[in-house]
C-alpha cells in the first residue's frame, strides 16, 4: 500500500449506543491518509494516534472505501461517512473550510476509482465464465480431431524424429479420459449455472413485471393521493384562515379581558378611596358635633387671653418701673464705690502715716 493523500483532522466516532452523540477518538489532531493497494486494487482510509507512539500506536481509522459510500459535509468544517464493515460512522473535523473541501474532492475521486475497480473485476469475472463455458463446449471436438489427426502425427513424428520421440509425443488414453472426465464434470456445472441463471433471470423478469404491477398501482395510488392532497391543502388553507381570524378575536378578547381587568382594579381602588372619604366624613361629623363646645371654650380662653394681656402690659409697666430703679441704683452704687475707694485710699494713707509714726516711736524707745 502507498499513501496518495494525506491531511490533518479531528477525528471522532459516533456513539454505539446511542447512535447520535459523537465520541473523540484522538485528543489532538491527528494524521488521516488515503492508502492504495496495487495488488487488490482497493483503498482505504487509514488514520494512527501518534500519541499513543510507545505502546506502537493505535489504529483509530481504517475503512476501505466502496463504491457505495458517500462523504458528507455536515457544517464548514465538518464531514463525515459511514463504513457498514466496521459498523461505525466516522467523523473528520478539520481546521479550515479547504482541507475539508479537498478531503472530499479525494473521497470522491477514490469513490470513482474503487467503482472502476469493481467494474473491471466483474467484466473479467464474466469473461472468465464466458471462456469457461466456451472451452467445455469446444473441448470434445477438438479431442477428436486431435484423435483422427492423431495418424498424421505419427507420420510427421516418423518423418522428423525416432520411434521413441513418436511414443513421447502420443498422449496417453487415460490422460485424454481424465481431461474428458474433468470438461465434462466443467460443463456440467456450467449447465447447472446457466439453469441457475436462467432461473433467477426468470425471478428477476417476474419481480419486474410485479415491480411494473406495483408502479402502475403506486402512480394510480399517486393520483388519488394528489387530488386527495390538494383537498387537504385547500382545507389546510380555510383552516389556516379561520385560525387566522380565530387568533384575531382571541387577541381582542384578550384584550378585552386586560381592559375588564384593568377596569376592576380601578374600580375596586375607587372603592377603597369612597370607604376613606366616608370614614372622613363621618370623623367631620363628630367633630362638627364637638365644635360648640370648643366655641365656648375659644371664648373663655379668649376672655382669659384679655384679661392676661392686662395683666401682662400692667407687669410691663412694674417692669419699667423697676429697670429705672435698678438703673438708679447701679448708678449710686458706682459712686458708692468711688467714694468708698476715695475712702480706701485715705486710709491707706493713714495707715501708712501710723507705721511711719510706730517705726520712729519704736526708734525713740530703743535710743532711749
Amino acid at each position: 500500500e502507498q499513501p496518495i493523500f494525506t491531511t490533518r483532522a479531528h477525528v471522532f466516532q459516533i456513539d454505539p449506543t446511542t447512535k447520535k452523540n459523537w465520541v473523540p477518538a484522538s485528543k489532538q489532531a491527528v494524521t488521516v491518509s488515503y492508502f492504495y493497494d496495487s495488488t487488490r486494487n482497493s483503498y482505504r482510509i487509514i488514520s494512527v494516534d501518534g500519541s499513543k507512539a510507545s505502546r506502537g500506536g493505535c489504529v483509530i481509522i481504517n475503512s476501505t472505501i466502496t463504491p457505495n459510500m458517500t462523504f458528507t459535509k455536515t457544517s464548514q468544517k465538518f464531514g463525515q461517512w459511514a463504513d457498514s464493515r466496521a459498523n461505525t460512522v466516522f467523523g473528520l473535523g478539520f481546521a479550515s473550510e479547504q482541507q475539508l473541501a479537498k478531503f472530499a474532492e479525494k473521497f470522491q475521486e477514490v469513490k470513482e476509482a474503487a467503482k472502476l475497480a469493481r467494474d473491471k473485476s466483474q467484466e473479467k469475472t464474466e469473461t472468465s465464465s464466458n471462456y469457461s463455458q466456451e472451452s467445455g463446449r469446444e473441448t470434445p471436438s477438438t479431442n477428436q480431431e486431435s484423435g483422427r489427426a492423431t495418424p498424421s502425427t505419427n507420420k510427421a513424428s516418423s518423418m522428423n524424429g525416432t520411434d521413441d520421440e513418436k511414443i513421447s509425443h502420443v498422449p496417453d488414453n487415460t490422460v485424454l479420459k481424465s481431461e474428458n472426465d474433468r470438461l465434462k464434470t466443467a460443463i456440467e456445472q456450467s449447465n447447472s449455472n446457466v439453469k441457475k441463471w436462467e432461473t433467477e433471470l426468470q425471478a428477476l423478469r417476474e419481480n419486474n413485471v410485479r415491480l411494473g404491477d406495483t408502479l402502475q398501482e403506486a402512480n394510480s395510488s399517486v393520483e388519488k393521493w394528489k387530488t386527495q392532497a390538494a383537498a387537504c391543502q385547500e382545507e389546510n388553507t380555510t383552516l389556516k384562515k379561520k385560525i387566522s381570524e380565530l387568533e384575531v378575536q382571541c387577541k381582542e378578547m384578550n384584550k378585552e379581558k386586560e381592559r375588564n381587568a384593568q377596569l376592576t382594579v380601578r374600580v375596586q381602588q375607587l372603592e377603597t378611596e369612597i370607604q376613606d372619604k366616608e370614614q372622613e366624613l363621618e370623623n367631620l361629623r363628630k367633630q362638627a358635633e364637638i365644635i360648640p363646645q370648643l366655641m365656648a371654650e375659644c371664648e373663655s380662653v379668649s376672655a382669659k387671653l384679655q384679661a392676661a394681656e392686662l395683666a401682662n402690659k400692667e407687669s410691663r409697666g412694674k417692669v419699667a418701673t423697676l429697670q429705672g430703679e435698678v438703673e438708679d441704683s447701679r448708678q449710686k452704687h458706682g459712686h458708692m464705690k468711688t467714694e468708698l475707694k476715695k475712702f480706701m485710699d485715705v486710709l491707706d494713707g493713714k495707715i501708712d502715716e501710723l507705721h511711719e509714726v510706730r517705726q520712729g516711736l519704736s526708734k525713740l524707745g530703743i535710743d532711749n
